[in-house]
């Protein structure tokens, strides 16, 4: 460096590193904070809208599973048991070796162990088939029944003659009944000639039992005589041609004619109205979607 030259001095200042709440530390933890609560939160709704059984169902499925059934100290196939009891050099114990038998059998019975507790066991099955099987059942006929009360309400031309229709169930089946007003009849007076009114109604309930794989009977009924009138034809083949025109409309309107397990019918000898068989809502139709037992094995 020559004498008349000036030395170059550079300077570094060093910035401050930001104290207090110029820091980003405090957000992160804010995060974590926000979350957790809303976890929490979160995890209180759930408890309060879920009901017992769902409670009960999570606490099962959270519960620490058993890893062995036995007491002992080994969890192996013998469990921490000996097979010999009787001495130190048998090589099984009687017991076991007389259960592990063919020869095995009870006294009363002549059937082995093994054999009781395979019928139970298949006879519990059968009864829980038989069950799950009618509480499926009684679902798709309340659904059925649902389904036709509200197609009388949305379709305008049946909500005027939803009175004239009654669903209920019964040990036979679910049970849709077309029945006579005063004023408003479903046949023509006298004869098996549906009328309209009956002709919309049949159709609207082909379509529910074309939802469901049931079999159908179709029963007619007839009312006492009021004495306004007799009838062309008696009460019997009345009601049962009523049954049968009922069973063509609805075969008509989509309904498997192999699905009809019975037409007849019943003139006046099940009145809906025992107490005045002359009233007009003795006449009506009949139609019962039948419950269907469980198939089961051929030697059940």
């Amino acid at each position: 460096m020559s004498v008349g030259e000036q030395p170059i001095i550079i300077k570094r200042i060093k910035k401050g590193g930001g104290g207090g709440h110029h820091g980003g530390a405090w957000k992160v933890a804010y995060a974590d904070f926000v979350t957790a609560m809303m976890a929490f939160f979160l995890l209180m709704w759930l408890i309060n809208t879920t009901s017992p059984e769902q409670k009960r169902g999570i606490a099962d499925y959270f519960a620490p599973a058993s890893v062995s059934e036995t007491t002992s100290g080994a969890g192996g196939i013998l469990s921490g048991t000996a097979l010999g009891n009787e001495g130190a050099k048998q090589n099984g114990s009687q017991s076991i070796v007389q259960d592990a038998s063919p020869d095995s059998r009870h006294p009363n019975d002549g059937k082995s162990k093994d054999g009781a507790k395979s019928s139970s066991a298949d006879q519990q099955t059968t009864e829980q088939l038989r069950e799950a099987l009618q509480k499926r059942e009684e679902a798709a006929f309340a659904s059925a029944a649902q389904s036709l009360r509200q197609a009388l309400q949305d379709m305008p031309e049946l909500a005027e003659l939803s009175k004239n229709i009654i669903i209920d169930q019964t040990p036979e089946g679910l049970r849709i009944q077309l029945v006579d007003q005063e004023g408003r009849s479903m046949f023509n007076q006298g004869t098996a000639v549906p009328n309209d009114r009956a002709k919309l109604l049949l159709r609207a309930i082909a379509k529910i039992i074309n939802q469901l794989p049931n079999r159908i009977s179709i029963y007619g009924h007839t009312s006492a005589n009021t004495g306004q009138g007799g009838k062309a034809e008696g009460d019997w083949p009345l009601s049962a041609s009523r049954a049968d025109a009922s069973r063509k409309i609805l075969q008509g309107a989509g309904v498997d004619g192999d699905r009809v397990y019975q037409v007849s019918g019943k003139a006046t000898s099940e009145p809906l109205y025992p107490d005045d068989p002359t009233l007009p809502g003795n006449r009506r139709i009949a139609i019962v979607l039948l419950r269907e037992a469980p198939v089961l094995p051929p030697d059940r």
